[in-house]
């Protein structure tokens, strides 16, 4: 039995009593702390990237834009790296609620320092404490939502769409809000209103947090109390080599992308590995492990796209984008909020069309397929504006992209999320969603290493190239949906 199949206490309760929006009314707890982690987490990164490479004049700290874009990949792909720590964290020694909790409370940690402490200091304590508290937060956060439904549950998808609806809640608001506040105040305002936002998650989590059900408690592989000095000493001693790799020059500004591109890469391979090579794991569980290759190699051809909203979108936003609004120039980091507002439209809708299709709905490798090439398209509607003179490119033009890239995000992500904890071994639970969330981070940091190769004068090749690899990615999955479908062994 996979850890889909558990049915936590809400469902074995009568669930017409007490809903949220038709769905377990748990959903609330879990849709309100993600809410508010997401509005500080999108919006300090809507001011990061400028905040690196504006000048110093401008309140920035300088820095040439391929290693500011390269910094913020490298951090985009640590956030979702981490959340292997997390999910081990949760499964082996406390468990995925009171790892979400301490997670909280690390990422509010990060965004004060980010406020308070100058320039570059402010940046490496800032960054590092919120990449490893996102890592834990989310992992753990999409656990527990598993833990609310059981394996045939029609309501899964749509619960998982509309806990999706929560994150771009916080995504929406949080670049409105800390760029109104960087433009008339500073960045470090901006930063000090995420941690406002954080803040206030945290609040609304430590209310909400005992009505929980008890899977969310539960240490599914117990590490034995003899074993624990061992991985005490490999974590002192990775901390120990990444300084010395800093204090030596071997990582610097210029290959963070590069080093968390490869880090990802050996996790990855690692992950699968222990997970296929377990004995107390099941055939069937076995080869729904095997099912899950094709969708996450989907899922970095699709985020390695994706992500470029927070470098290579961004620059193109700052230079090429009009942004007048009727004489008033709107924040370079409004245009971040533009995708969130067509997923808080958006995914009611599909939400509700999965929801209302039941067992009659498209095969989630065809999802994922649908989902990568809807996002190489969207690469491909940059070309009639390539090239362009700075500040011609119309707002409604962007907006008309990124609404392509909303549809493509929810062919996949919540998805995404949904079909790891269905496919996921009892004894892994958490650790399997933290693979999907490796596939982001291995997308995300390509993303910042492709930005290095963005020539603002010279778009053609870079956005058709990008977007023609990606269709045929998502045309490939298609074509071997049959065979995915077989190994997934009954998931759907």
């Amino acid at each position: 039995m996979t850890s889909a199949g558990t049915t936590s206490d809400v469902a074995d309760k009568e669930p017409e009593a007490k809903t949220f929006f038709g769905q377990p009314r748990q959903l609330a707890h879990l849709f309100g702390v993600e809410m508010w982690e997401r509005f500080s987490f999108y919006g300090m990164q809507g001011i990061l990237l400028l905040y690196l490479f504006y000048s110093a004049d401008q309140g920035g700290l300088g820095l040439p834009k391929d290693t500011a874009a390269g910094i913020v990949g490298a951090y985009g792909g640590a956030v979702y790296l981490s959340t292997i720590l997390g999910a081990w964290v949760a499964d082996r020694i406390l468990g995925s609620e009171r790892v979400l909790f301490f997670s909280a409370v690390l990422i509010m940690i990060g965004h004060i320092a980010l406020a308070l402490l100058p320039g570059g200091l402010g940046v490496a304590v800032g960054l590092v404490t919120i990449a490893i508290g996102s890592g834990g937060l989310k992992a753990n956060a999409t656990s527990i939502v598993g833990t609310l439904y059981s394996a045939d549950d029609p309501r899964r998808d749509g619960g998982f769409s509309l806990f999706y609806l929560g994150i771009n809640l916080g995504a929406f608001v949080g670049p409105l809000l800390t760029g109104l506040a960087q433009t008339t105040l500073g960045f470090h305002y901006g930063f000090g209103l995420a941690a406002i936002g954080m803040a206030a998650g945290l609040i609304q989590y430590s209310i909400g947090r005992r009505h929980l059900p008890k899977e969310a408690s539960v240490v599914p592989n117990r590490l034995p109390s003899d074993r624990r000095t061992r991985f005490i000493v490999i974590a002192v001693a990775a901390v120990v080599v990444i300084a010395l790799a800093v204090a030596t020059g071997i990582l610097n500004l210029t290959n963070l992308a590069l080093v968390v591109i490869g880090l990802t890469v050996v996790a990855t391979i690692a992950y699968f590995s222990i997970i296929l090579g377990s004995r107390r794991i099941t055939k069937t569980e076995r080869s729904r492990v095997f099912a899950f290759i094709p969708l996450f190699i989907a899922s970095v051809a699709f985020w390695s796209l994706y992500q470029q909203q927070f470098t290579v979108v961004t620059i193109y936003a700052d230079g090429q984008l009009n942004r007048d609004l009727f004489g008033w120039q709107m924040p370079v980091s409004w245009v971040q909020s533009i995708n969130p507002i067509f997923v808080i439209i958006l995914s009611g809708v599909f939400a509700a069309i999965w929801t209302k299709l039941g067992s009659r709905q498209p095969l989630t490798p065809l999802k994922f397929a649908g989902g990568t090439v809807v996002m190489g398209v969207a690469f491909l509607l940059f070309l009639p504006f390539a090239n362009g003179a700075a500040g011609t490119t119309p707002l409604l033009a962007l907006v008309g992209i990124l609404f392509v890239f909303t549809v493509a995000e929810l062919l996949i992500s919540p998805v995404g999320l949904s079909i790891s904890t269905k496919l996921a071994p009892e004894i892994f639970r958490t650790q399997m969603v933290a693979l999907f969330f490796l596939s982001v981070a291995l997308g995300t940091a390509i993303s910042g290493q492709l930005a290095a190769l963005y020539d603002p004068a010279n778009q053609v090749p870079y956005f058709g190239v990008l977007g023609a690899i990606a269709i045929v990615v998502g045309l490939l999955l298609a074509a071997s949906t049959p065979v995915v479908r077989r190994l997934m062994a009954g998931v759907r």
